[in-house]
């Protein structure tokens, strides 16, 4: 049980849209992630998804009975994406980002848009 410092942890690998879990609160893993470019529209059916920027810039594009919008959060901004929320992560530039989910969520959600190369389809990896 030792601090764990968030910039070491991101330095520590390159891949983008392939969390690393940093610590467990709970029945919660704390996942760090390196995003650039678009993830993939996909839903969580019985979870709410955490999101805190760390550095950067990320979009959340939301389906919503209203219709779709999207929610801009600049570093040092949370927001929480409802269960059962079709959701699409980007960022144009990159971003570093801290996400709380239950252990063993699958980053793809229960239903999603085909996966491209370039997404990870994890329950999170070891630091």
């Amino acid at each position: 049980m030792n601090p764990i410092s968030l910039d070491k942890a991101l330095a520590s690998f390159d891949a983008v849209w392939s969390p690393r879990i940093v610590t467990h609160v709970n029945d919660y893993d704390v996942r760090v992630a390196k995003v650039v470019g678009d993830y993939i529209w996909h839903v969580h059916e019985d979870t709410d998804e955490f999101f805190l920027v760390l550095d950067g810039e990320l979009r959340i594009g939301l389906r919503e009975a209203s219709g779709e919008r999207t929610v801009v959060l600049g570093r040092g901004e949370v927001f929480t994406v409802p269960r059962g929320t079709f959701h699409k992560p980007s960022s144009a530039d990159g971003a570093s980002i801290l996400l709380f989910e239950p252990t063993g969520t699958l980053t793809v959600g229960d239903q999603h848009d085909e996966i491209p190369d370039h997404v990870d389809a994890t329950t999170g990896h070891a630091l």
